[in-house]
């Protein structure tokens, strides 16, 4: 199997993830918010650590491979352009927050397609990683960062269905749409296996870009997310726990 062809299975069963996150509304209409703050919280946490060890880590040193001496400024500058796109995505796109409200320039658009569109705007970098991460050739270190994102997307998903069920969506619909959501994140892991596979300078700029990138949903959505509602203190030791465990899951594989 190739590279490429790996990328885009591994970001497209990551992406799956946000739907099976889901899935317990198929059992319980109503999940406390301090649970949904924790799990958010460790999706947070699995977030930074695969953007410190899987993407900055071997980022830096494939840019001193490339570039000697050069690999941390090619980082800090890939990071920056990364963490800079999102937030005009963020300005140009119409999005629907589940706490922090509307986003973005007015829409006509119905609130489910705001919504969608908010995580949307999310999973794209996620999947960019996942196939960059498999565009260095590493298969074990793309493995564990893959597993890393579909983690750290379970929540979201759940994230995402519950609010829908509260507009009035039936429990499948709800689920579907979280699904949906998780399916820019191939379109993400193509780009990115693909680029770094046929152009080997960019990997190092694909590594920076969609860690400057995660780190910017980290911390514009994710934690003011789990903050929002008080009581972060569960939510500080669920992003501790899912550090930890993507900690392990890059060293055991990657």
């Amino acid at each position: 199997m190739s590279l490429i062809t790996m990328g885009l299975l591994a970001s497209f069963l990551a992406g799956l993830a946000t739907g099976v996150g889901a899935l317990p509304l198929l059992f319980f209409r109503n999940i406390p918010h301090k649970v949904i703050n924790v799990l958010l919280g460790g999706a947070a946490g699995v977030m930074l650590a695969a953007t410190s060890f899987s993407l900055i880590v071997p980022g830096i040193e494939y840019g001193n491979d490339l570039w000697p001496g050069f690999g941390v400024y090619i980082i800090v500058g890939s990071m920056l352009a990364g963490a800079l796109f999102l937030d005009l995505m963020d300005r140009w796109l119409p999005h629907e927050h589940f706490i922090m409200g509307h986003e973005g320039p007015n829409s006509s658009l119905r609130k489910v397609w705001l919504f969608i569109i908010a995580i949307a705007i999310h999973n794209f970098p996620e999947g960019l990683a996942v196939g960059v991460g498999f565009g260095t050739g590493d298969v074990g270190a793309g493995t564990s960062l893959a597993i890393g994102i579909g983690l750290q997307n379970m929540p979201e998903g759940l994230a995402v269905a519950l609010p829908l069920m509260g507009l009035g969506y039936s429990r499948f619909r709800a689920i579907g749409y979280a699904t949906l959501t998780g399916l820019v994140e191939p379109v993400g892991g193509f780009l990115g296996v693909a680029a770094v596979t046929y152009f080997e300078p960019v990997l190092p700029i694909g590594l920076g870009f969609a860690a400057g990138a995660m780190l910017f949903v980290i911390s514009d959505e994710i934690i003011p997310e789990t903050h929002s509602k008080g009581k972060s203190r569960m939510a500080t030791f669920g992003v501790m726990v899912g550090f930890v465990i993507m900690m392990a899951l890059d060293n055991l594989l990657g």
